[in-house]
């Protein structure tokens, strides 16, 4: 593992994040968890979390957000994606190991897409401008995803923070623990 690699996923431990997202370029899309196959032989194989209702929505709340990722022609760049609402699990579209939305989701309490923002995979410097103009709006909707979901302090019968304490949801499979 890279020294920075190995840098970003103590700081995710460290730190109790809850949201993220990694932007990439080569295509327009939004994909969630997992990005590795359960099958490694099989490409292209639907591979979702325990937490797949709230990745979906994840995932389309960016994606609902962005205007060429919602725009409904399938002839432009990203247009293979529309009849899925610009949205897909990662292992369905192409399997990888070692992603960080599988990290976060396996090792922390953080929950990241990854936001493919457009179809050239490295963009030209005049293209920038454009691209986060598209994006902007999409960020700020999904930043205020944070606030959905489980929230609160829990605490022991004197009212002081516990710290890692497990918190599990009856039907999901996938506990999550408090920070400091």
């Amino acid at each position: 593992v890279a020294p920075e690699t190995k840098a970003v996923m103590k700081w995710l431990r460290s730190i109790p994040f809850v949201l993220s997202a990694s932007l990439h370029g080569g295509e327009l899309v939004v994909t969630y968890p997992y990005d590795y196959s359960r099958h490694p032989m099989e490409e292209k194989m639907f591979s979702p979390t325990p937490d797949e209702k709230v990745f979906k929505m994840l995932a389309k709340a960016y994606a609902d957000a962005h205007p060429v990722i919602s725009d409904r022609s399938e002839l432009r760049c990203g247009g293979n994606f529309v009849k899925r609402g610009g949205i897909i699990n990662g292992a369905e579209w192409y399997s990888f190991t070692g992603g960080m939305a599988d990290f976060n989701y396996l090792h922390t309490n953080c929950f990241e897409v990854t936001v493919e923002v457009g179809c050239e995979k490295f963009p030209l410097e005049e293209e920038l401008f454009t691209i986060w103009h598209e994006n902007k709006g999409a960020l700020l909707n999904y930043m205020e995803m944070v606030h959905r979901g489980i929230k609160g302090i829990v605490s022991d019968k004197f009212g002081n923070p516990i710290k890692n304490a497990r918190i599990s949801v009856r039907g999901i499979q996938h506990d999550i623990t408090t920070g400091n």
